[in-house]
């Protein structure tokens, strides 16, 4: 299928694209499945509390066995006492298991997201950059005539080596490569720019 090619001064041209990619099947049910596996694995599982045997203090018991008319208690470290252990608590990464995807998953969240943005036409391919945009202005008023100020930009490598330094302070606006973009990052940016040389390799790699 054709789609509209924009230069980087906002010109229109025409491009081919893969329809296997950008006009298949949309999965919204796969797709919220991969999002909500990737936002569980990338949660940070750093509480930790210690158990009775980690509690350091006397190991005596802290009264005799009868006689007492007492429960029978061996140490201040057992949960029911304050300052003893927590009983069932958090344990840390150690105690975290990451949800597994298969590529398939993965490879039709990503056709389906790339459809979507596709037929809402929330896609813009663009040529790659030939030259150096040192200046933040400069990058967010390519963006405002592209009408694309919350973004996510995939582009290849030599044009992100031009252009990172322009988008770094820009708000809502996501510089990344083809190997480093997500399902929850697709969903996230409004807009999708795509340059010429990361279609191809899109293509090639979702094909």
């Amino acid at each position: 299928m054709k789609i509209e090619k924009f230069t980087i001064e906002g010109k229109k041209e025409t491009i081919e694209i893969e329809d296997k990619i950008f006009s298949s099947k949309i999965n919204w049910k796969n797709s919220s499945k991969v999002l909500y596996k990737l936002n569980s694995n990338y949660k940070g599982r750093k509480a930790k509390t210690k158990q009775k045997n980690e509690i350091k203090g006397s190991t005596s018991k802290i009264y005799s066995q009868k006689g007492t008319g007492n429960a029978r208690h061996a140490s201040r470290k057992a949960p029911i006492f304050v300052g003893g252990g927590i009983a069932h608590g958090p344990k840390g990464e150690n105690n975290y298991k990451v949800k597994k995807m298969n590529k398939s998953e993965k490879k039709l969240s990503i056709k389906s997201l790339l459809t979507q943005k596709n037929i809402n036409k929330n896609l813009i391919i663009i040529d790659d950059f030939k030259k150096e945009i040192k200046k933040t202005k400069e990058m967010f008023s390519i963006l405002k005539n592209f009408d694309a100020l919350n973004s996510l930009i995939i582009i290849d490598n030599e044009s992100k080596n031009l252009i990172s330094k322009s988008t770094k302070n820009l708000p809502n606006v996501k510089l990344t490569d083809t190997n480093h973009f997500s399902t929850f990052d697709l969903m996230k940016y409004n807009k999708l720019i795509l340059t010429t040389s990361s279609l191809k390799l899109i293509e090639k790699r979702y094909s």
